[in-house]
């Protein structure tokens, strides 16, 4: 498949730069992807099509405060440290805004310890270690990174968390989840409606469009991830009694048919560690049913995952009906209900 088949024109009226206040009153389109028949709701009707006995997993994991500023030793010059991947306790895969950050060039954060460049990678990527652990200096130094197609928000940076965020981890939100309220949660759960968690720790490659020429070509960025036996255990209980697992958010259902690979149709197992799935079209899903997702970025490997779970030609019509309709697109944006 050509890369070029999964873009489509987004004029930048249509990025949302604010989230929608309550969080559940952002618009909700409905794909039925069988038939490809488009409804328009709110996201507070979600509940309308979830059903006694189906399970939503969310994904818990936190944002963490992942840009720092700095400068260099010796020198001053500033420098933007952008923490990615968690190595070890001192050691973090980053990207380095900054001048001459070769391997051995040292600096100091704001507020926070010193640390060295180790090891060069591509472009901007930097291992660097820190010469105390980062996480304790967040609060004052750390500042939480928004994508980049979002500028001068100058809101509530809990915003950009879900809910039910628990474990600090990504250095992107697993933005389908920000539409759910406590309130919404709870209606869902006195429903009948199971709610579990998994965590997939979401990386700033996410928002990297492909560019290859052909899209199976393209190596897709590794994420950790991790599902529990408990809620294995929940998911084939779902399945076997005739329930939907609904995936809230391309996360959840990446950390879900991971766990599911390797493992007989219908059935999945306790999973952590590293996935390099790559969902695209003619992927066979073996656990989701159903998906709560946003819009996506032209060429990105979200948008082939969901063109992959409900059509290209369902989705990126659904594009062009919800651009038509005036729907706000990406992390703040609105959000899509794939059944």
């Amino acid at each position: 498949m050509k890369t070029e088949e999964f873009n489509y024109d987004l004029p930048g009226q249509f990025i949302a730069q604010v989230p929608v206040e309550p969080r559940d009153h952002s618009r909700l389109l409905v794909l039925d992807r069988q038939s490809g028949a488009i409804e328009h709701r709110h996201f507070f009707d979600i509940a309308d099509y979830l059903q006694p006995g189906d399970l939503l997993v969310v994904n818990e994991t936190r944002v963490i405060p992942a840009r720092l500023h700095g400068r260099k030793l010796p020198g001053g010059g500033k420098i933007e440290v952008l923490l990615l991947n968690k190595l070890d306790d001192l050691s973090w895969e980053c990207l380095v805004g900054g001048s001459g950050m070769k391997a051995g060039r040292r600096f100091q954060i704001d507020q926070g310890p010193q640390g060295m460049v180790e090891v060069i990678l591509e472009g901007s990527k930097r291992v660097v270690k820190f010469d105390e652990a980062i996480e304790p200096f967040f609060d004052l130094a750390g500042h939480t990174p928004l994508p980049p197609y979002i500028h001068n928000y100058v809101g509530d940076p809990e915003r950009y968390q879900t809910v039910y965020n628990r474990t600090p981890g990504s250095a992107a939100a697993p933005t389908a989840g920000l539409h759910f309220t406590p309130e919404l949660l709870t209606k869902i759960i006195n429903l009948g409606i199971g709610v579990e968690k998994v965590e997939l720790r979401v990386g700033l490659d996410t928002f990297a469009p492909v560019s290859e020429k052909m899209a199976e070509d393209h190596i897709i960025h590794r994420e950790w991830c991790q599902l529990s036996e408990e809620v294995a255990e929940k998911i084939r209980k779902t399945k076997n009694e005739g329930g939907r697992v609904i995936a809230v958010g391309t996360t959840s259902v990446r950390t879900i048919e991971s766990a599911c690979q390797g493992c007989p149709d219908g059935q999945i197992r306790a999973f952590s560690g590293e996935t390099g799935l790559f969902i695209i079209p003619g992927y066979q899903f073996r656990c989701v049913d159903a998906m709560i997702t946003n819009f996506h970025l032209p060429k990105s490997t979200l948008l082939m995952l969901v063109s992959a779970f409900a059509g290209k030609e369902n989705i990126l019509h659904a594009y062009e009906i919800a651009k038509t309709e005036g729907y706000r697109f990406f992390s703040f944006g609105d959000a899509m209900l794939i059944k």
